[in-house]
């Protein structure tokens, strides 16, 4: 059971009859609440409620808001990201891109819905988009997709589309040659191990999630490690990602 009393400024967490106090204003009294805050944003479907430049993007404001201080770190030449769904993603690493004058998004799904894909080649940004339809595993799309960076250039890859552990392993293997040293491949979503017994969860999320595929890719490629990118700018307390994305930056070390 967890209290939170205002005027004090304690948080009061009882376990099995024990009672711990934390302060509101501290680095952990932050961390149990966002805790909360994730896991009551997951029942409530809190991140299907957002749009970038018209469309919609199922993605926590945070991550992207932290994704855009790597994008902007690595400076690359191609974003490839597996999973379109509305292509709200797409159209924000294109608008970043269009912003620092450089770059260019591939956006790969198994199935991109016609009306999905009529809004994304009608929009303003459609030019800085590439679209590539089949599974992202398949080998022929995977050729098709590391053909398109041209020798010299700077990758980053976002694995966001099947979630699975075998799935996400599929596409680390698929992808992480075309990321350049310095640049990362993510593996998002790890939150699912985070959630499991919430709505919408499988009980096999506990391993069977992009977090443990991560952890198991890094273990058999030592030219990549498991890291968290640093904070751009950081004048508070707060040192650790509000984020559905743990454990998810693969950087290339060499």
């Amino acid at each position: 059971m967890i209290h939170i009393n205002q005027q004090t400024g304690l948080i009061q967490i009882e376990r099995e009859g024990q009672v711990q106090e934390v302060g509101l204003g501290t680095p952990e009294g932050f961390r149990l609440l966002s805790q909360l805050w994730l896991r009551s944003g997951w029942d409530t479907k809190y991140v299907y409620g957002f749009s970038w430049l018209g469309r919609p993007m199922i993605q926590l404001p945070e991550d992207m808001m932290r994704i855009q201080e790597v994008v902007f770190a690595v400076q690359p030449d191609v974003i490839i990201e597996t999973g379109v769904a509305h292509g709200g993603s797409l159209i924000f690493y294109a608008s970043l891109c269009k912003a620092m004058g450089k770059g260019r998004v591939v956006g790969i799904d198994i199935e991109i819905r016609p009306h999905n894909r009529k809004a994304i080649e009608e929009h303003f940004l459609a030019s800085w988009i590439t679209l590539v339809e089949g599974s992202s595993i398949a080998p022929e799309v995977a050729a098709r997709v590391k053909a398109l960076p041209r020798p010299g250039e700077r990758v980053i890859v976002m694995l966001d589309s099947c979630h699975t552990k075998e799935h996400v392993l599929a596409e680390l293997e698929a992808y992480a040659p075309l990321v350049s040293p310095g640049s990362y491949i993510v593996a998002m979503d790890g939150i699912m191990g985070e959630v499991v017994g919430a709505p919408r969860t499988q009980a096999d999320w506990t391993w069977n999630n992009p977090k443990q595929a991560a952890v198991e890719f890094a273990g058999r490629h030592p030219e990549f490690a498991l890291v968290e990118p640093p904070f751009l700018f950081n004048e508070g307390t707060i040192t650790e990602r509000v984020t559905y994305w743990p454990g998810a930056f693969l950087r290339r070390r060499f």
